[in-house]
């Protein structure tokens, strides 16, 4: 584990709330913190297409055991939008741009990183 990255401890410890419609997220004071900030995030690839570079991905805090499997919820991953393309890997990469944490997203999810690109 690395000491330069934001631990998924920190983003899976999340309480939710059911309304009617979705799950809600209810973003501690520790997560509210990271929000609009610089981060660095260790994880594992979920690519959206089949392109050996890709700019837009799910991190997760697990690999992929199938296809067709989704580790965690929406509180265990986070939806990376890449400035340059990350080269697809299965091992865990790290990723460096600005946090968000995401209140009514449209697709469920509760965290994204914009403008980020892969860093050592």
């Amino acid at each position: 584990r690395r000491d330069d990255v934001v631990p998924w401890s920190t983003l899976t410890n999340l309480t939710k709330k059911t309304l009617k419609t979705r799950i809600a997220p209810v973003f501690n004071a520790e997560q509210k913190a990271l929000d609009g900030k610089v981060q660095r995030l260790q994880g594992f690839m979920v690519p959206m297409d089949t392109r050996p570079l890709q700019r837009h991905f799910l991190l997760t805090s697990v690999p992929l055991t199938c296809a067709f499997c989704i580790p965690g919820g929406p509180e265990s991953m986070v939806e990376v939008k890449a400035s340059v393309g990350v080269p697809y890997s299965l091992e865990p990469i790290v990723v460096q741009g600005e946090f968000k944490t995401l209140g009514n997203d449209e697709y469920g999810l509760f965290y994204r990183m914009v403008n980020a690109e892969p860093t050592r």
